[in-house]
């Protein structure tokens, strides 16, 4: 089963973490408040730091987060669902918008990258919706160290 979560207004950088480990995570800063109770409807697990929704939420389908930081609300959140690096698929999913990215040819991302980048980089890919465009950077072997570190070191991973 596919682990979805909708997460409210002040938890944008945990759902910016979230897609980066490739789950997909409903996040609006402004209509926030709707989204996270209209994910109790779509079954998502709700990430929240307001009592409010903790209390009319049904247990089970909410993460009560009680960290300020970013990578200590993603260790909650993964001690609370026990997750593994078996469950995550990182740099898979658009941290703009949330849909999945897919690879794409070198030329159709002339012009839309930084010289340096289009000379330096072979792979690239890129959102189906926003059309963002991702590549291998440092950016991203600085987020894997942090994913490392966030479960248990036997499952290393590498991209």
């Amino acid at each position: 089963m596919e682990i979805t979560f909708a997460a409210d207004p002040s938890l944008g950088k945990l759902a910016k973490w979230l897609r980066i480990l490739g789950f997909d995570t409903l996040y609006d800063p402004v209509t926030g408040a709707n989204q996270v109770q209209g994910g109790v409807r779509t079954e998502r697990v709700l990430l929240t730091r307001t009592r409010r929704v903790q209390r009319d939420c049904p247990s089970g389908s909410l993460v009560f987060i009680l960290s300020n930081d970013p990578i200590d609300q993603l260790r909650e959140v993964i001690k609370a669902l026990n997750l593994s690096k078996s469950d995550i698929n990182p740099f898979s999913r658009c941290v703009l918008c949330n849909t999945p990215i897919e690879p794409v040819q070198k030329e159709a991302v002339l012009g839309r990258v930084p010289d340096y980048v289009w000379e330096s980089e072979t792979t690239f890919r890129q959102c189906r919706r926003c059309r963002k465009i991702y590549w291998p950077g440092s950016h991203t072997s600085r987020s894997l160290e942090r994913i490392n570190h966030l479960f248990d070191s036997s499952q290393a991973i590498d991209i």
